[in-house]
């Protein structure tokens, strides 16, 4: 789907696809690897955040344009990965600090963008943006309030827990915050879209990609978390 909706031009599209794909790839990958790693051991997770930033260097210096740019991306990802396993190994149980932490390397990234960690910085500023609009949509519904409880909850409680703040969102008011929601965050994948004259092709297909396949994971989480909560990465 991200492939046949970001469309490029030709002098950009045979290296802004595959950048695009890897990206949301990357935004995935935490939920299938880093949140049960960081539940059985979140010290070595978080070590592995060197092995990240090692890889990605390595592969940065690469005369390969693809594997330059796997480098950079790897370099960004290492941000957010290292953020993750900080807040889910030891403060997961307080929500009002998963976006702060989430943001501790914002002053960097922000000096990247004209560099040539562009797409470092692109990838994770664009990861933190969709981490923000995550977690205000769970504030504004009120689910927020069931954070606590359901990560510290016991095996059996928590399932439960989870289901119920499911069903919160099924309600009339917090189900029409998440659809304005998700259509906010449509729209500006839209106008990141490189087919916008107003956008950057490269990194602008890129923070599309990352921004519409966090949508795609929360949609997959509450969808979990209704039918099937025991394979949410909240639980322990």
């Amino acid at each position: 789907m991200i492939g046949g909706t970001w469309q490029t031009s030709a002098s950009a599209r045979s290296w802004s696809f595959p950048v695009a794909r890897i990206a949301a790839a990357m935004v995935v990958l935490p939920v299938f690897l880093q949140a049960p790693w960081v539940r059985l051991d979140p010290f070595s997770a978080t070590l592995f955040t060197g092995v990240l930033i090692a890889t990605g260097l390595v592969l940065h210096q690469s005369r390969s344009q693809t594997a330059s740019d796997l480098g950079s991306l790897l370099v960004g990802f290492s941000g957010s990965w290292l953020a993750g396993c900080i807040f889910w190994g030891w403060l997961r149980a307080h929500p009002v600090l998963h976006l702060p932490v989430e943001a501790f390397a914002l002053p960097v990234a922000l000096g990247g963008l004209q560099g040539r960690w562009r797409l470092a910085a692109t990838f994770y500023l664009s990861s933190l943006l969709g981490t923000a609009c995550t977690d205000l949509a769970m504030a504004a519904t009120g689910v927020m309030q069931f954070w606590p409880a359901v990560v510290t909850a016991s095996l059996d409680q928590a399932p439960l827990l989870l289901h119920q703040a499911g069903l919160h969102l099924l309600q009339p008011l917090p189900m029409a915050t998440l659809v304005i929601a998700a259509v906010l965050v449509m729209i500006v994948g839209r106008r990141l879209n490189p087919n916008n004259s107003n956008s950057d092709g490269d990194t602008g297909a890129m923070a599309a990609a990352v921004l519409i396949t966090t949508l795609w994971v929360d949609g997959l989480f509450l969808l979990s978390a209704l039918l099937q909560p025991g394979l949410s990465g909240l639980i322990e």
